[in-house]
Formats: C-alpha cells, structure tokens, sequence
C-alpha cells in the first residue's frame, strides 16, 4: 500500500427508471473505473432526490423488490385524503414518505478495488414516482490507491 491519499467526486445521471425497485450496482461501477484503483477506502452515494432512495438490499431474488414496493404501497397509501401535497399527482407526498424512511444515501467500503457489498447484496435504487425521470447521484470516492 502506498500510502497515496486519493479522492473522486463524480456526478452520475440514471436513465429514468419505472416505479419500483431496482439494481444499480453495475450502474455506479461503470461510472466510476477509479474504484479498481483503491485499496482501501469508501464510496459515498447521494442521491439529490426528495422522491426516491437509495439502499443496499437483496440482488439476486427479484422478488424482494416486488415485495418492498409492495410493502410500501401498502404502508404509505395513495389519495390519502390528509394528503395536502400532492401538486404533481397522488403519488407526490407518498414518495416524500418513502424516499425519508429509505433514506436518500449510502456508504460502502472498498478493498483491493472492489465494492465490500456481501455475496447477495445490491445498490437499490428505490424509484416513488410513477415518472420519476432521470436521477442524479453525486458520488464521492475517498481511499488510499494501490
């Protein structure tokens, strides 16, 4: 290890995505090639939406993400007649509740040049819009070099 402090900032754009919950992994991997270059260090994602999330979950059964967005629907439920914000549609205010109970970051280590995420984990993207458009992430690379 050299010892070679190191940081990257990168803004990455995801293409729109449907509602739901979805993988992005190889999204942010391709985006950022600099993550074979650490030893050690830590990726930093922050997703500068109010409407959607960000969480590491299951990758492999698909059926989890059915399941999340079928929990959330059920939990934070549309035309809620409490509801006063819901300027761009009933599923305005339900994706504020749901991008703030998923939480809009997360913070995953690298070693030797790869993510630390455990055989069956993922970056999920939790989409709360039904047009959600793109999204943006600013990721941030900190970490020692090779």
């Amino acid at each position: 290890m050299t010892n070679n402090p190191f940081w990257h900032s990168d803004n990455i754009i995801l293409p729109p995505y449907p509602r739901g919950f979805h993988i992005i992994t190889q999204d942010i991997l391709d985006a950022l090639p600099q993550i074979r270059n650490v030893e050690v260090g830590l990726l930093h994602l922050w997703l500068q939406h109010t409407s959607a999330s960000l969480t590491v979950n299951e990758n492999a059964d698909p059926s989890v993400r059915t399941d999340l967005e079928s929990f959330f629907n059920h939990t934070v439920k549309e035309d809620s007649a409490y509801f006063i914000h819901t300027y761009e549609g009933s599923d305005d205010m339900p994706a504020h509740i749901k991008s703030s109970i998923m939480g809009c970051e997360v913070t995953i280590p690298v070693q030797q040049g790869k993510l630390q995420l455990g055989t069956w984990q993922g970056i999920t993207l939790g989409e709360h819009r039904n047009q959600g458009g793109a999204r943006r992430i600013v990721a941030t690379l900190q970490g020692v070099l090779r």
